[in-house]
C-alpha cells in the first residue's frame, strides 16, 4: 500500500508559480512511477507530467512543456511539481498517482492516488 498526500496548491496570479509536493508512505516508493494529472469543472482528468523511479526519464503534456517541471527526491519520498508562468486553463485540481514499475500517462495504469489540491489561477 501507498499512501499519496499532495500540498502545496493555492491561488495565483497568470504569469505565477507553485510548486506542488506529494508525499508518500508506504514501501518501496523508488519502484514507483509517479505521475502528476488534473481534472478541471466538467472536464476529464488528464495527464500532465510523469517521471520514473530514479526519476532519470520524465515527460510532459504538450501544454505544460517547457513551463512545469517534475522532480522527485527518494530520500524523501516525495515527488514535486514546480509550475511557473501559469495560465488560466492550468486551473485545476492536481492529483499525484503512483504506478509500480512504470512510466505512464494513461490514468487506468496507475494503483494510488492522492486526494487532490486545488491550484487556480486567476487573470
Amino acid at each position: 500500500q501507498v499512501q499519496l498526500v499532495e500540498s502545496g496548491g493555492g491561488l495565483v496570479q497568470a504569469g505565477g508559480s507553485l510548486r506542488l509536493s506529494c508525499a508518500a508512505s508506504g514501501r518501496s516508493f523508488d519502484s514507483y512511477g509517479m505521475g502528476w494529472f488534473r481534472q478541471a469543472p466538467g472536464k476529464e482528468r488528464e495527464f500532465v507530467a510523469v517521471i520514473s523511479w530514479t526519476g532519470g526519464s520524465t515527460s510532459y503534456a504538450d501544454s505544460v512543456k517547457g513551463r512545469f517541471t517534475i522532480s522527485r527526491d527518494n530520500a524523501k519520498n516525495t515527488v514535486y511539481l514546480q509550475m511557473n508562468s501559469m495560465k488560466p486553463e492550468d486551473t485545476a485540481v492536481y492529483y499525484c498517482a503512483a504506478a509500480l514499475g512504470l512510466v505512464s500517462m494513461w490514468t487506468i495504469e496507475y494503483d494510488y492516488w492522492g486526494q487532490g489540491t486545488q491550484v487556480t489561477v486567476s487573470s
